[in-house]
């Protein structure tokens, strides 16, 4: 697909996510905040990003890093507060970066004020109806609604005990028992969240990621479902009852004519630049996602089929063309991924041993990746990501080569899936430790006491900013040169065209650069009469190693 060189900014950004809790902590308490944030932010502006998403920073109790928000329409403490954000807001925009936040509605948290007047009133109450609250199953009512698992181990369903102290209904949660869904059937909580929208963009957001985008409507009658509950798993592919239901597209119409009339007003204060949506929506075949980003919805989906893909030629060059097409033929861009808070970062990932590849959690005991490898690999997977027409999102770390902490020590672990799972699943603590900014400073310098929401791992030291800021062929160097030439060769907005089809390689044009990844055993020549402008590892002969992705330009 060709892209208008004249779309808005969000068609082409490269968008990088800040996890709040571990990117930068100002008053010394062990997690990140927004001052912090708003300090560091300078060094984005320098790495070459467009946009800066942020996961969740609303009040919350914390169960779930946040994802249990119990006040929409403020700063939890442990950030800062509502001038915190307006700060953050500014001083991005004075960068030249927009801003986008995360918004958490297929839950609240128990802790939200209207799940609080939910357990106080009564079967039937328009309180409850709020939420999925249903009568048990048996003759006393005893037995779950029905069989559904949560994401995060265990029974998706909780039993309350009603004001007469007698056992009484049950309600729905997906994830964790303090994160009670929500009733998408319900008008109320529709008006609700077009409120919340409003409050934000009022308040100068660039747009919204939307978590858990596929599972606000549930199937009629709520039935059993005999499948796996894996929402994060992009390779089921029977529709499950809690994912991907049509209902969904009717609330993602309504918040886009939200959006919308923010476009008008943005061509007077803010150039026409629009305001966005972002799925995260593991959805498949790529046909189905593709409903979600077509004209009158989200502006972009999360691209899991590629996140999820195996290290391969064909298994890549097949699920870029399948999501491009389908993406395509709605006139949508293509929105790349590789790693983010909820997976293995893929410089581990990509370096575990064949048949061990997780997507979720990586324990002391479990197969340990093979650093180099994974980190050879995982440069060369963002060299060709960043090559392809459409937006893309990095992770915080990614550009520093950051690994997951594989060796975390369990009592350490505050992820609610691995209490749920029974030690099970070790979660995803492993990928949400703290930035390394400096190597000899008190906690790599994430702030100046030395406490830790969750303990770095010893390398973490030596990938550190100050580390890696000049050094040539440094990770941090390599995608600073990589953000730079995709503007410069404006590829975003490029087309893209396979010049060989083998199966150990992969060779592309999009505009004057020409991208070339090994698979393969063997080093690979550069193709005669074109140069390398930037490689995602060292040359050996001047010909393309292992697990490796360059880019060339014609000679004059």
């Amino acid at each position: 697909m060709t892209l208008n060189k004249t779309q808005p900014w969000w068609r082409t950004a490269v968008i990088y996510q800040i996890y709040p809790r571990s990117w930068a902590d100002a008053d010394g308490n062990g997690v990140g905040d927004l001052p912090g944030i708003v300090r560091r932010l300078p060094y984005l502006r320098d790495l070459g990003i467009d946009a800066v998403w942020l996961s969740p920073f609303y009040t919350s109790p914390q169960a779930d890093a946040g994802y249990d928000v119990a006040d929409y329409y403020d700063v939890d403490p442990l950030f800062g507060d509502l001038s915190d954000a307006d700060r953050l807001v500014t001083t991005a925009h004075e960068l030249g970066l927009k801003l986008v936040v995360d918004l958490v509605p297929n839950h609240t948290s128990d802790e939200h004020a209207w799940f609080k007047a939910a357990l106080t009133a009564a079967p039937g109450s328009p309180e409850r109806g709020r939420y999925m609250f249903r009568d048990g199953r048996g003759a006393d009512g005893a037995q779950p609604p029905n069989n559904w698992q949560s994401m995060f181990g265990g029974p998706a369903w909780q039993r309350v005990v009603e004001a007469d102290g007698a056992p009484g209904q049950w309600y729905l949660h997906l994830f964790d028992r303090k994160q009670p869904d929500l009733n998408w059937d319900n008008p109320q909580v529709r008006e609700e969240f077009e409120h919340v929208l409003r409050f934000w963009l009022d308040r100068g957001v660039d747009g919204f990621r939307v978590d858990v985008a596929h599972g606000l409507a549930k199937a009629d009658g709520l039935p059993d479902w005999s499948g796996a509950m894996h929402m994060a798993d992009g390779r089921q592919q029977q529709r499950a009852p809690m994912w991907d239901q049509p209902g969904v597209h009717e609330i993602y119409r309504s918040w886009r004519a939200v959006l919308d009339t923010y476009d008008v007003a943005d061509a007077d204060t803010r150039q026409g630049d629009g305001r966005m949506m972002c799925a995260e929506a593991w959805v498949v075949p790529a046909e189905n996602l593709a409903k979600y980003v077509r004209p009158d919805e989200f502006h972009q989906a999360f691209n899991f089929e590629f996140l999820e893909s195996p290290w391969g030629a064909m298994a890549l060059r097949d699920v870029i063309d399948r999501t491009s097409d389908a993406n395509a033929a709605v006139g949508a861009p293509t929105t790349w991924v590789l790693s983010n808070h909820d997976v293995v970062r893929h410089a581990t990932r990509l370096g575990l041993p064949e048949g061990a590849e997780k997507l979720n959690g990586i324990g002391a005991d479990d197969p340990q990746p093979d650093a180099e490898l994974g980190l050879r690999r995982a440069r060369a997977a963002t060299a060709l990501m960043l090559a392809l027409p459409g937006g893309a999102y990095l992770y915080q770390g990614e550009e520093l080569g950051l690994p997951d902490h594989t060796t975390m020590p369990d009592e350490a672990r505050q992820d609610p899936t691995y209490a749920r799972t029974r030690h099970k699943d070790k979660g995803r603590d492993g990928c949400r430790v703290p930035m390394p900014w400096e190597k000899d400073a008190p906690a790599d310098g994430f702030n100046d006491t030395g406490e830790l929401w969750l303990p770095q791992p010893a390398v973490y030291a030596e990938l550190a900013v100050d580390q890696q800021v000049g050094v040539a062929g440094s990770t941090l160097e390599i995608y600073r040169t990589l953000l730079r030439l995709r503007r410069e060769h404006d590829l975003a907005t490029g087309e893209l065209h396979w010049v060989t089809v083998e199966p150990d390689v992969l060779i592309f044009d999009n505009g004057a650069v020409r991208s070339i990844t090994n698979f393969g055993s063997t080093p690979c020549p550069v193709p005669t009469g074109w140069s390398v402008a930037v490689a995602s590892g060292p040359l050996q002969d001047g010909a393309v190693p292992v697990d490796t992705t360059v880019w060339t330009t014609r000679d004059a």
